[in-house]
Order: C-alpha cells, then sequence, then structure tokens
C-alpha cells in the first residue's frame, strides 16, 4: 500500500511541476509503473464489474496500475452469445469480450478478472483448480473465486517489470476458456 502511495504522490508530483513547467531530471523509480488505460464505453452492464475487476489487479500487483476511461490500452465489450474472451494485441493492450449469456451461469466478476489477466500476460490453465484464476470455466460455475494466486500476480509484476517475455508484440487470442453453454438434457 506504502509503494502505490508513493508512486501516486511521485507522479502527482511530477505532473504538478510539469504543468508549471518544471522537469524533473530524474523522477523517482516508483514513478516507473505503469498505467493501463480500460475503456468501458462498450462494457454495458458490466462496466462497474470491470472497475472491480481492475481494482482487484491493482491490488494484487505492485507495479501496475488500470484506471477507467483515461484511455483505451484496454476496451471491454458486452456481448451476447460467443463466449467470453480476450484479445491481446500486445503486453497490456487488446479487447475483452464478457457474453451475457455465460455470465449468467457463470460468476461474471471471476469472467472479467480472468480476461483481464490475459491482457496483463497469463495463459489459460485448465487444471479446475478453483484457488487459480486462470483455471477459467473449468473450476465449474460454483467457483466465483476473482482473485490471482500469489504465484498469478507475481507472474504479472514479473510481466511488467520487463523481467519475464509475454510475447510482447504477437497478437493472441485467447477463447475457450469458459465451456459452452450449459444445456439441459432431457
Amino acid at each position: 500500500m506504502t509503494s502505490r502511495l508513493n508512486r501516486l504522490a511521485a507522479a502527482f508530483a511530477a505532473t504538478a511541476l510539469a504543468t508549471l513547467g518544471v522537469t524533473v531530471a530524474n523522477p523517482a523509480p516508483a514513478s516507473a509503473a505503469m498505467t493501463i488505460c480500460y475503456n468501458t464505453s462498450q462494457a454495458g452492464s458490466f462496466a462497474s464489474t470491470a472497475n472491480q475487476a481492475a481494482s482487484i489487479w491493482n491490488n494484487a500487483t505492485s507495479n501496475l496500475t488500470l484506471t477507467a476511461n483515461c484511455g483505451s490500452n484496454l476496451r471491454i465489450y458486452q456481448i451476447t452469445g460467443g463466449g467470453s474472451y480476450a484479445v491481446r494485441t500486445s503486453l497490456g493492450n487488446g479487447r475483452v469480450y464478457i457474453d451475457t449469456q455465460q455470465a449468467q451461469q457463470y460468476s461474471p466478476l471471476r469472467i472479467m478478472t480472468h480476461e483481464i489477466g490475459h491482457i496483463l500476460g497469463l495463459p489459460d490453465n485448465y487444471n479446475g483448480n478453483c484457488a487459480l484464476l486462470m483455471s477459467g470455466g473449468s473450476a465449474g460455475t460454483s467457483c466465483t473465486n476473482p482473485y490471482p494466486s500469489t504465484t498469478e500476480a507475481n507472474r504479472v509484476t514479473s510481466l511488467f517489470a520487463g523481467t519475464l517475455s509475454a510475447n510482447r508484440t504477437e497478437s493472441q487470442i485467447f477463447s475457450d476458456s469458459w465451456p459452452s453453454m450449459l444445456t439441459t438434457v432431457g
């Protein structure tokens, strides 16, 4: 929490000084945190869910801040049918699509946090473990855990520190994280 406050204070000070025309030669290292601006203008009823998911990622990582509607590194869309998925164009950039039909069966917050995890560099993990966010729908409809594990959060922190490779320039589509619509047999 203290490092986040220090980063915010450093960013505020740098902005205030820049407004006054003062250039800071060596800004504090804390200002090196990455800000990802996400846009919820097309998220429909999932805009508040996106805000909750961003807060979860902000609290789980130490060098990353997701901020609403300050730009469009990440665009979030509400769709109907076809399943929820993410398209990462580069690390921290892309689109998330949340399917309204799937969100009636699975936890919308878990879906949102999971799909944002793809944009942040995490792959799917189909092991069915509810404690792992990136296990997605393989954990079943009763799993509502929206929090990344310590390992998942540390990987994102490392990716944004530049210490791990996340295939930064190749566009990737992450689909099939959530099983097809459940149907009643009978």
